[in-house]
């Protein structure tokens, strides 16, 4: 894997733009090395490119024709160490998130929406963040996610290792999935999955039918499952089907993002209550990203799209943490601090400091 990480330390030297990736359950890494350091924005989604959009506004695009890609399959020649994480709680922070949950309970008691998805960010100072341990830490702890580090000079660094495809498309074939709920994963025998979980999954997957009749036919739905990711496990549904002629990505993003896992149902309201309560921009985290129009494996056309979840922003200073919490009319409010807490436990077991 060194030599596609001798590209990223070149492409960084050069102050240029770049993507390192690994699919779920996949043994190749590809690199992505935009060749000047324009921001190339999509509202069509027509390009052949790697995608990275915000919850919120304009997605970028690095375009196939302006980079260069690599690629090195995925091993470990040595033994990767498992890091102790020890979280001191902020009060300050906590009763903070305790009363945005609380009010968003209380919303959901008057009527105005049926679930909403909330979240916090969290701030560690950078140590000499060593970017190479990092990714690697990553891609072994959690091999079945999107693991990735993106870079835009004009835009900042970010790194994720998400377990939520947002969808994809081969031909005509559509398959996403519904992920919601969220336990410490510790036995999967013993997993119990209360009422709330059940009905905020439910939630997702309804939202998820609905929306798709209109542009997809012979949907087939999988019962509900146990799925883990990382040192967490999620209620996860998978939904296939075809995608109906002429319609157009464009119009699939549209209706699927946000998802009611990262945003809430009705879309709108939630959405509106997200950006007016939770007191921070959430930019790039709970957006998606991914191949668009190209498989940059196989090179045939094809979508395939993450939700960019379990993710961190890493300045020069700082890394700021990103994590979020369903909440429905059945919601603790601390319990669901304790449910970002395990979340952030995802990003810090994998930050890795120069020695």
């Amino acid at each position: 894997m060194k030599s596609i990480f001798e590209k990223v330390r070149i492409q960084q030297k050069m102050n240029l733009p770049f993507v390192v990736y690994r699919k779920p359950n996949k043994k190749t890494l590809i690199g992505i090395f935009q060749q000047n350091d324009h921001i190339y924005f999509t509202e069509n989604f027509t390009e052949k490119s790697f995608v990275f959009a915000p919850f919120s506004g304009i997605p970028i695009i690095f375009p196939l024709e302006k980079s260069e890609i690599s690629y090195n399959s995925v091993y470990f020649d040595h033994k990767i160490k498992e890091l102790e994480i020890n979280i001191v709680e902020n009060e300050l922070e906590k009763q903070k998130f305790i009363e945005l949950v609380q009010n968003g309970v209380q919303t959901i008691e008057a009527g105005i929406f049926d679930k909403v998805v909330l979240s916090r960010t969290e701030e560690i100072q950078n140590e000499g963040f060593d970017l190479f341990t990092s990714f690697e830490q990553m891609l072994f702890k959690y091999p079945s996610a999107l693991c990735y580090a993106w870079y835009h000079p004009k835009i900042g660094f970010w790194m994720g290792a998400t377990p939520e495809k947002l969808f994809a498309i081969k031909e005509n074939k559509f398959e996403t999935m519904a992920l919601a709920g969220t336990q410490v994963a510790q036995n999967e025998k013993s997993i119990l999955w209360r009422n709330k979980e059940k009905k905020e999954q439910q939630f997702v997957t309804d939202f998820i039918k609905n929306e798709l009749k209109e542009i997809v036919s012979d949907l087939q739905v999988s019962e509900a499952y146990t799925s883990r990711a990382g040192n967490l496990f999620h209620l996860r549904t998978d939904i296939r089907g075809t995608i109906k002629e002429s319609t157009l990505l464009k119009k699939i993003i549209a209706v699927l993002h946000p998802t009611p896992a990262v945003c809430g149902t009705p879309k709108n309201l939630t959405k509106a209550f997200i950006e007016k309560s939770e007191g921070y921009d959430r930019e790039f985290y709970t957006g998606f990203l991914g191949e668009l129009n190209f498989d940059f494996t196989t090179n045939e056309k094809s979508t395939d799209l993450y939700v960019n979840l379990r993710c961190m922003k890493i300045s020069k200073d700082k890394i700021n943490l990103f994590m979020g919490c369903g909440v429905t009319k059945n919601s603790n409010s601390e319990s669901e601090w304790y449910e970002t807490i395990n979340k952030s436990k995802t990003m810090r077991m994998i930050i890795n400091y120069s020695e």
